[in-house]
């Protein structure tokens, strides 16, 4: 009956007219979106675009959309470290092992959070949400991660720091918070405990707000490189994640660059600086970028629809 009623209500907005101005409005709006998603895509084209020209093109003739004079050196650059595919394989490592962690550590605390007969969900959102304005600072996270846990130098050292974030928990409490408490409730005189609850019904209906916070999660163990900084030495190079090792690179570039031909034995003129920069910024986020197609769809409504009810 529910079905051929919204069938009835869509078939007759359907047959609504459109008057001029609708259609002029729709086509202002149609067109300025056209030129928004043209302003946000050249950018990145010319990132492209440069990574392929020959360095001395760059210097007379400066960035284009199209490359001036083709040319893969700053390519051969980016892979002419064998460390490359290990960073490679480290940072898809923590970034899929990472988010899986991460997201059911998430989903656990924030149906914790949004259970209505749990008493300590008031003090356990003050908790996580105290977190967000006051930390123990790089010293005692420092002493944490080296002392205390012994993660330094270990792959472990990328991931564990980075598990929980306050805010994405918050923000999937409030998602749950907008599931209807009938279902749980129904579940519960059937004889399921909370365990089956989140995993069974609460959570296939909340790929929305999944999405959403896995793709949070997920760009941040793949541009994850400041922890490389802080806890991995250069003795152990092979847990380097793919961000931190490219920068390691350009900085060489950019040193070697600096110096006369004399000091670093070649011509320093010849090394593709700025091509350099365009490629790696081409090869580190051009994987990630093949996520957004397949989690757009639920990008918006994760965001949204989590926001109904505090």
């Amino acid at each position: 009956m529910a079905k051929q009623i919204s069938d009835e209500t869509y078939a007759a907005k359907s047959k609504i007219k459109m008057t001029t101005g609708d259609k002029v409005l729709n086509g202002f709006f149609y067109l300025f979106i056209t030129l928004f998603s043209i302003a946000c895509l050249i950018p990145f084209i010319l990132v492209v675009s440069s990574s392929l020209t020959q360095e001395q093109t760059l210097n007379q003739y400066g960035y284009s959309l199209w490359p001036g004079e083709f040319s893969l050196d700053a390519y051969r650059l980016v892979t002419v470290s064998s460390d490359i595919p290990q960073a490679y394989l480290v940072t898809i490592f923590i970034t899929m092992f990472g988010t899986l962690l991460s997201m059911l550590f998430t989903c656990a605390v924030a149906y914790a959070m949004s259970v209505k007969n749990f008493k300590s969900r008031s003090a356990l959102a003050l908790f996580i949400y105290f977190t967000m304005l006051f930390n123990g600072g790089l010293v005692a996270n420092y002493l944490l991660m080296t002392k205390t846990l012994m993660l330094q130098n270990t792959i472990w050292v990328l991931i564990f720091p980075a598990i929980c974030n306050a805010w994405n928990i918050l923000l999937m409490r409030n998602f749950f918070n907008g599931i209807p408490d009938s279902l749980a409730e129904s579940a519960k005189i059937d004889g399921a405990n909370d365990i089956i609850i989140l995993f069974k019904i609460i959570l296939p209906i909340s790929l929305p707000g999944i999405a959403t916070i896995g793709l949070f999660y997920a760009l941040s163990y793949w541009n994850e490189w400041y922890k490389c900084l802080l806890y991995i030495d250069s003795n152990h190079g092979q847990y380097y994640t793919l961000q931190y090792l490219i920068q390691r690179i350009l900085r060489q570039v950019n040193y070697a660059a600096s110096q006369p031909a004399e000091a670093v034995g070649l011509n320093s003129v010849s090394l593709p600086t700025y091509a350099y920069r365009m490629a790696t910024i081409v090869v580190s986020t051009g994987p990630i970028i093949l996520l957004y197609p397949f989690l757009q769809k639920y990008f918006v409504q994760g965001l949204t629809v989590g926001s109904v009810k505090g």
